[in-house]
């Protein structure tokens, strides 16, 4: 048997030392482990409503970042979790010792796939250092978006608002609104803000009104003209890892709390507040204002 016909050894070994290796680190570090993300979940947060076949081509192995039922099996990472599936990587190296695999089924959302059937083959290519893996697809569809990178966290940041924009009534009067928040708690405080405004609005116009007439008046009047404010006095510079939901419930926060000083004193006025007060502030107590806001949140 000549060298080229030996066998290559089984990444396997390797792989699961690496694995061993990084969750001691985390461990250590008290962070959590990087966990594949699981599709049932995912799909039953973001609410796929649509799903279409979208061929067979190569997909980046880097942009796999979720499995249908073998969440247990592989980390983010794909390296092994338990020794037990050693038997069947052994068994898929030496049946593709060239790393021709088949291609895998997968479900895409956005740029992310998720991994139905081919497990092996992925945490293989991955160990191989093979970037593209042929791929039979199936497209998965959301209103809300799908970026790269995402983590359970993320999931149910998503999740929660989407619960917002229909609970609210935004997502039928202004289907584009996109408004963010860095911890998901926020969006239950700013769909107590819509209706807050809604109750005003029937008050002052002595008439009903329907959750999207009262979810799109609070969008155009309030919401939109605040951020444009906010934009324009750069507090995001002050907040630089804020999102526009943060600053918003920030400004509202700060405008209740000046009210029995101030009076009646408006979102504008407190945006410019806020800006003059944090701009003159070190960085650092910036950050640690900003902080507690969605601590609270």
């Amino acid at each position: 048997m000549s060298w080229e016909q030996l066998p290559q050894p089984s990444t396997f070994g390797k792989a699961r030392r690496r694995e061993a290796y990084r969750r001691f680190a985390r461990i250590v570090g008290r962070s959590g482990l990087p966990e594949l993300l699981p599709l049932d979940e995912v799909k039953d947060r973001l609410r796929i409503f649509e799903q279409t076949y979208g061929g067979v081509r190569p997909i980046p192995v880097d942009k796999i970042v979720g499995s249908a039922g073998r969440t247990r099996d592989f980390d983010r990472n794909w390296l092994p979790i338990r020794a037990e599936t050693r038997q069947r990587w052994r068994s898929v190296e030496r049946a593709f010792p060239e790393g021709s695999f088949p291609p895998i089924l997968v479900y895409q959302l956005d740029e992310a796939y998720f991994v139905v059937d081919g497990h092996h083959r992925v945490a293989i290519a991955k160990q191989r250092g093979i970037e593209y893996i042929d791929a039979e697809i199936t497209v998965l569809r959301s209103r809300y978006r799908f970026p790269p990178g995402t983590d359970i966290g993320m999931v149910i940041r998503r999740e929660q608002e989407r619960i917002f924009m229909e609970e609210s009534g935004l997502d039928r009067a202004r289907p584009e609104a996109r408004i963010e928040f860095t911890k998901p708690l926020g969006y239950i405080e700013l769909l107590e803000l819509v209706e807050v405004h809604g109750y005003h609005l029937i008050r002052d116009r002595d008439g009903l009104m329907s959750r999207e007439e009262v979810a799109g008046d609070w969008y155009d009047r309030l919401y939109l003209p605040t951020v444009q404010e906010m934009r324009q006095h750069g507090l995001q510079r002050a907040f630089p890892r804020s999102t526009d939901g943060d600053l918003f419930l920030l400004v509202y926060q700060r405008r209740r709390a000046l009210l029995p000083e101030r009076g009646g004193i408006g979102l504008d006025e407190t945006v410019r507040t806020v800006s003059a007060t944090e701009h003159k502030r070190p960085t650092v107590k910036a950050r640690r204002a900003v902080g507690k806001l969605t601590e609270r949140s």
